[in-house]
């Protein structure tokens, strides 16, 4: 926890990430500690439990503002739509008893036309905000630069890894919190700009250049997803749209010079 500082709003705030130990969101906590920013982290560590809302009122006391990275890596549609929105749901309810008067959510551009299990729980979350009494902010983003090495380990056949073929426009984590954090900082907005990286990429090619780099015995192996779902993902659903902004950092140079997320002060 750090020093308060002060809203584009005006006062002082307080915000809370809920998944702050996550990828992006440990680069959330960081930024916001960059900041001088007076925060806490809704984690099982922390004594919150977001499947359950055990321990939120606790940690809420006080908070301003809710920065909502959680995550749940699930192509079922059941599994994906009950996490993020009966997470959205308890974080909504919970910060309206104590006064929250801001929740910032990232979600994931694309959402409304892949037509799988994931896309749909984040489109649920979408719905559930929208549809709340807290004044929100949704950013949607491009995949992460980490997907291209996370990809790796989802479908493992011993050295060989079977990645889809897709079309995907990574941005850096690191610019995603940045942009959530200016978000939780001004008034609420709905929905905001997409944020997608520099430039498209088949995903295939980047996980070849992370296994080159780190996994010299991994062998990829391009699959096609079926369905219209696979078929949006080759097709680019999820590259940027018209208006959306850009990030700075391309692949090539993350995976120059990439490390670890920071550790969460």
């Amino acid at each position: 926890m750090t020093s308060a500082g002060s809203s584009r709003a005006g006062g002082p705030v307080r915000i809370a990430v809920s998944g702050g130990t996550g990828v992006v969101g440990r680069y959330v906590v960081s930024e916001l500690a960059r900041r001088g920013l007076d925060h806490v982290v809704l984690s099982r560590s922390n004594g919150v439990d977001l499947m359950t809302g055990r321990g939120l009122d606790d940690r809420l006391a006080g908070v301003t503002t809710v920065v909502d990275v959680s995550n749940k890596e699930t192509q079922r549609r059941a599994a994906a739509e009950a996490f993020f929105g009966g997470v959205t749901e308890r974080l909504l309810a919970a910060g309206e008893r104590h006064g929250v008067g801001h929740h910032v959510a990232l979600s994931i551009v694309g959402a409304d036309d892949v037509d799988t299990g994931y896309y749909a729980g984040k489109r649920r979350q979408e719905q559930v905000l929208a549809d709340g009494a807290v004044p929100w902010s949704l950013l949607r983003a491009t995949q992460f630069h980490e997907f291209a090495e996370q990809v790796l380990g989802f479908a493992r056949l011993g050295p060989i890894s079977l990645v889809p073929r897709m079309r995907t426009q990574p941005v850096a984590a690191a610019e995603v919190a940045e942009a959530l954090v200016d978000l939780a900082l001004a008034r609420p907005v709905g929905w905001a700009p997409d944020l997608a990286g520099p430039e498209p990429h088949q995903l295939v090619d980047l996980s070849r250049r992370v296994a080159s780099a780190s996994y010299p015995r991994r062998r990829v192996v391009p699959v096609r997803l079926p369905g219209a779902g696979g078929r949006a993902l080759r097709e680019g659903a999820l590259l940027a749209r018209a208006g959306a902004r850009h990030g700075r950092l391309g692949f090539d140079e993350w995976l120059a010079g990439r490390a670890d997320p920071p550790d969460v002060p």
